[in-house]
């Protein structure tokens, strides 16, 4: 088979776990670093700090092994394996892929939103005690618009540098995660190929892996120029 084929039939696989994986951790680390921005050194901010740092530590093989005794070993809630042969058609089919994902995508996303969490948090903190957002309350502007026209914009720019950065990191953890779950994508099949010494193959993964990351910063500096208008895109 030739490697762009193979490549191909892994890849959807890799970017639907990965993608899923980093949108869960958006939608964690956000909200959370923003409202613990807001109330610093509060319960609520102590709190998040403190899962943020536990979910930091742990690495992914421990919270996956973790997840699969859970909950596919005592509670039989999950599948622990990921097949994309499901003998399953319409709604059931789509029901079935998300339950199978679960797992993966909720060890990934939760390592990341760690992470992220506490990049977010710092980024508000930054961005609130400047003197435009003094002058912004100051005309009367509520809370809530405060922090999300003014503060939240601005704040985003070097979480969306650090999402960019940590690509080649969450693709490293994937491939870790591919492994424990058996998920069929482009690490299990680098992984494959290093132990088959198969070098094509190899160098075939690592090259998708660089291209996936330099697309990764290209969104990144097209995102810079929407959340600040002063950086031009010309």
């Amino acid at each position: 088979m030739n490697v762009d084929t193979l490549i191909l039939q892994r890849l959807p696989a890799t970017l639907y776990v990965i993608g899923s994986a980093q949108i869960l951790a958006l939608l964690i680390a956000i909200p959370v670093g923003v409202y613990a921005a807001t109330r610093p050194y509060s319960l609520f901010d102590q709190i998040a700090n403190t899962l943020a740092f536990v979910g930091f530590s742990l690495p992914t093989f421990f919270t996956g092994i973790l997840f699969i005794l859970i909950f596919s070993v005592t509670l039989d809630w999950l599948p622990f394996v990921y097949t994309t042969d499901i003998k399953a058609t319409g709604i059931r089919w789509v029901l079935e892929m998300i339950r199978q994902a679960i797992m993966p995508v909720a060890v990934l996303g939760l390592f990341q939103a760690a992470s992220m969490t506490r990049f977010v948090r710092s980024a508000m903190l930054d961005v609130i005690r400047l003197d435009y957002v003094t002058t912004a309350r100051a005309k009367g502007l509520g809370q809530t618009t405060v922090i999300i026209k003014h503060v939240m914009r601005n704040a985003m720019i070097p979480v969306v540098t650090l999402i960019a950065l940590q690509m080649p990191a969450v693709f490293g953890g994937a491939i870790v995660t591919e492994q424990i779950f058996r998920i069929p994508g482009i690490g299990s099949l680098l992984i494959s190929s290093i132990l088959s010494n198969d070098t094509p193959v190899v160098m075939a993964v690592t090259f998708v892996f660089a291209c996936l990351v330099v697309l990764f910063n290209l969104i990144a500096d097209v995102l810079y120029g929407w959340l600040d208008p002063r950086i031009s895109l010309r």
